[in-house]
């Protein structure tokens, strides 16, 4: 396989953070708790964002194991393709192509949208969702310079003012141990709840990968790569606990279904709390932090994706056109992704393709772990990881499943998109392959 086109080295430990953070942070730290809370005290709602840290964090030891052996670009598109078989990597890759940036960038876009016209009045559907993804794009497209400090900026940004949400929640609210119970309180441990909020939870946590797409990007990529995931994802566990701390310690299950009337009202309990302790400007400020966490995290969805695009074009599997310059962004992939998602701000049931989309791309980080086991266990494999790596691939690898069971089991549908994109993109790798070997001969 032929290596990806390489690029001037332009992140740092500090960039990788930032990515991290800004792909991590999204609303749904602000709404979790308010459906947890119809079920689970205020302690077992934090366990579960404890647990779902946990999880999290052992996905960053796999990731980090092979990114340290693996520096270069394209995220599960490259890894397995180089450590289970070309054809898992086209997999990841087109599912990463077709749905797996494109369809959030779309549907962050829509939502800061949504925000922003719950305080001035906006023109048509859409048109304020399309001008930010064509900004974004645009800023991301020409420059690395101008795509670095775009997503820094946004990241420290977005870090501070959820922090700075953190404080006033501590200063300002309660900090007495709630009393209230859920009103489907169980007289046992809630098992079936748990789950099902664990399963919400890990996705709040998605995007602990973000630094491993730009990798060949980063001037240290073995070392700071994988430190980039430590540390990014380290401070958004705490974060998330101590934002959902302060939900639990200022509201009740009553208050907090709120959540429930999201999609009509765009109201969070971020909103409640701040309205609460600051009164009307705070509400609005909410609203701001949102928009901000929808921007920020859309930066570094083009940002990262293209680097998937181009290194499969590289590799054969995409048109040359989308692989890019040596020391320019990836120019017709960053272009190409922002047309798509362009097209899907005007299609309708986006959040439920999305949803969808959650649970393949589950499937792929799964799939990156059990490489991480096949390469563990074959003597021959140079620079083979070590075994804690091996047993936190397994650990991840028995909870991936687990909630991948439970949402099938919650969502059939969700099976029939696993079905249909692996059958789509094997028949399109059939077909590619055999192109590429025409070529070759």
């Amino acid at each position: 396989m032929e290596p990806s086109p390489p690029r001037s080295p332009s992140l740092g430990l500090a960039s990788g953070v930032g990515l991290v953070l800004s792909s991590m942070i999204g609303a749904g730290v602000f709404l979790s708790a308010g459906f947890m809370a119809q079920d689970l005290t205020a302690g077992q709602i934090l366990l579960t964002w404890a647990a779902g840290l946990l999880l999290a964090l052992l996905g960053v030891a796999v990731y980090a194991a092979v990114a340290a052996r693996v520096p270069r670009s394209g995220g599960e598109y490259r890894y397995l393709s180089e450590w289970l078989h070309p054809a898992f990597g086209y997999l990841a890759g087109w599912a990463s192509f077709l749905v797996g940036f494109s369809a959030p960038i779309a549907v962050n876009a829509l939502a800061a949208e949504a925000f922003l016209e719950t305080m001035i009045p906006l023109p048509g559907r859409g048109l304020v969702a399309a001008s930010l993804i064509a900004a974004l794009t645009a800023a991301h497209a020409l420059d690395m310079r101008a795509s670095r400090l775009t997503q820094d900026g946004l990241a420290l940004l977005k870090a501070l003012l959820v922090g700075l949400f953190v404080v006033l929640g501590l200063a300002l609210g309660s900090n007495a141990w709630p009393d209230w119970a859920p009103p489907n309180a169980s007289p046992t441990f809630p098992v079936s709840a748990f789950a099902r909020s664990l399963f919400y939870v890990g996705f709040a946590f998605s995007g602990w990968n973000a630094a491993i797409y730009a990798a060949s990007e980063f001037g240290h990529p073995r070392r700071d790569v994988g430190r980039s995931m430590w540390i990014g994802c380290l401070l958004v566990g705490v974060l998330y606990l101590l934002v959902n701390w302060v939900f639990v310690a200022n509201l009740d299950p009553s208050e907090a279904m709120v959540v429930f009337r999201y999609d009509e009202e765009h109201v969070t309990l971020g909103h409640l709390v701040a309205g609460r302790l600051l009164g009307p400007a705070g509400g609005a400020a909410m609203s701001v932090l949102a928009i901000l966490a929808f921007v920020s995290a859309m930066s570094t969805m083009v940002f990262s994706g293209p680097r998937v695009y181009a290194a499969m074009a590289q590799d054969g599997f995409l048109p040359r056109w989308l692989a890019g310059q040596s020391g320019r962004p990836p120019l017709g992939a960053v272009l190409l992704q922002g047309a798509l998602a362009l097209l899907l701000v005007f299609t309708h049931r986006l959040q439920q393709v999305l949803l969808n989309v959650g649970g393949i791309l589950t499937l792929f980080s799964a799939l990156v772990a059990l490489a991480l086991i096949v390469r563990t266990l074959s003597p021959a494999a140079p620079d083979r990881p070590g075994p804690f790596s091996a047993i936190a691939a397994g650990l991840y690898i028995v909870c991936a499943g687990w909630m991948l069971w439970f949402g099938f089991a919650d969502e059939p549908k969700l099976l029939l998109w696993v079905g249909i994109v692996a059958a789509a993109a094997t028949a399109a790798y059939g077909l590619t392959a055999r192109g590429r070997n025409a070529k070759k001969s």
